[in-house]
């Protein structure tokens, strides 16, 4: 399968529009989506969401160490990336904490920003397994998943920032906008937007590798969808996948999203149907509501892959919103979907003890106890002294990287 995903990448990167591949669902595109929602997941197992830490909002670990913290290196012949950038988010609008989690910590690393993904390049090993260099950014999504419905209901606003003047005709959602170009100058992680910061890295990663086969790839689940749309259309539209002295050669943008909420109307539909290079995968299980939404207004974009986890015989019935839109359960319904033809069966491996990482999904008769991921004593650490003090944060580099 490795030779096979290294040879036909473009195909599964959607060259075709993905053509004959999604019902039933091709073998292969199966490992490929999952290859992608794991760095996704990543960025929820890493994240700090312990608000009486003063580290909360942050990544608990270190760039160099992402992949084996999240324990993403063990038997994966694809995971083999360098990090080569953390970015972080802030939002001029109030937005919920949803979207923005803020520490109790009178000492919190900031108080206005959160850490929202990152940028990461193939290595030459990971070159050799999936074909070319494959430049990855990773959106972040909510936190409290559910919440994310209740605080859909924003407006409609004109993407100047993305577009310049020729985005007054098409509307995006003001949230999704906001955190995506929101600066704030108290802020030394948000000086500049994520936005400005995922761009600048995309340049600098474009240039150094332009005389190779590059691939530039998004994904994110939920509100990282959101965002992530954003941002794969402001790469293209702005011509960000190509170098400045090969204008001709526009390298390959595709986006794998997962529990996507809507995030423009019509006009910026069409605005993404006019752009060559950009295909758009959007992952949907039959239960979550949160594709659904925004209910009025908004208009979908790309090609959509539709799953069924109530299908699955290892999962509790009829489960619960978390477990319907939980991006674990999006991948295990990609490796067991059947598509038209119904039923579902596990075609590629994927450990079915991750449906109970961070919520109780899995049937009691798996014996895998709930939501068992997290830090040993929720980071607690004993002193010398016997006393016990929160360290849930490992510095390394804890600089500003903005």
């Amino acid at each position: 399968m490795r030779n096979n995903i290294a040879k036909r990448w473009r195909i599964l990167s959607g060259q075709n529009n993905w053509k004959d591949l999604l019902d039933p669902l091709d073998v292969d595109l199966r490992q490929y989506i999952i290859h992608y929602a794991q760095m996704a997941q990543a960025t929820y197992d890493a994240f700090n969401r312990e608000k009486a830490s003063k580290y909360a909002g942050s990544s608990r670990y270190p760039k160099k160490d992402l992949f084996c913290k999240v324990c993403l290196e063990k038997g994966n012949n694809f995971c083999k990336y360098n990090v080569t950038k953390y970015f972080y988010a802030t939002s001029e609008i109030q937005v919920p904490d949803a979207f923005i989690l803020r520490s109790l910590s009178r000492e919190a690393w900031s108080k206005e920003s959160n850490w929202m993904g990152y940028v990461a390049v193939a290595t030459d090993e990971g070159k050799a397994a999936l074909g070319r260099r494959d430049i990855v950014i990773v959106w972040r999504g909510t936190a409290r998943a559910l919440e994310l419905v209740d605080d859909l209901e924003f407006d409609l606003v004109s993407p100047i920032k993305i577009f310049g003047d020729d985005g007054r005709d098409c509307k995006v959602h003001q949230g999704w906008y906001s955190i995506y170009t929101s600066s704030d100058i108290k802020s030394p992680f948000t000086k500049i937007s994520a936005r400005d910061q995922v761009l600048e890295e995309v340049k600098r990663l474009v240039e150094e590798f332009k005389d190779e086969e590059i691939s530039i790839t998004i994904t994110g689940h939920s509100l990282g969808a959101a965002v992530g749309t954003l941002n794969a259309v402001d790469i293209v539209r702005n011509g960000l996948n190509h170098t400045s002295d090969q204008q001709t050669n526009r390298y390959p943008v595709t986006a794998f999203f997962f529990a996507s909420p809507r995030v423009g109307d019509s006009n910026f539909r069409r605005v993404f149907s006019d752009l060559d290079n950009l295909k758009i995968l959007r992952v949907s299980n039959a239960s979550d509501v949160v594709p659904n939404y925004p209910l009025v207004g908004y208009s979908e974009l790309g090609e959509e892959l539709a799953i069924d986890t109530g299908k699955s015989k290892y999962l509790k019935k009829p489960g619960n919103i978390l477990s319907w839109h939980c991006l674990e359960a999006y991948m295990h319904g990609v490796a067991g979907t059947q598509g038209s033809k119904g039923g579902f069966k596990l075609e590629v491996s994927l450990d079915i003890a991750l449906l109970n990482k961070s919520m109780d999904a899995l049937k009691d008769e798996y014996l895998v106890p709930v939501a068992w991921w997290c830090e040993k004593n929720k980071g607690m650490v004993q002193k010398a002294d016997g006393s016990w003090i929160l360290m849930d944060h490992e510095d390394d580099e804890f600089t500003v990287d903005v």
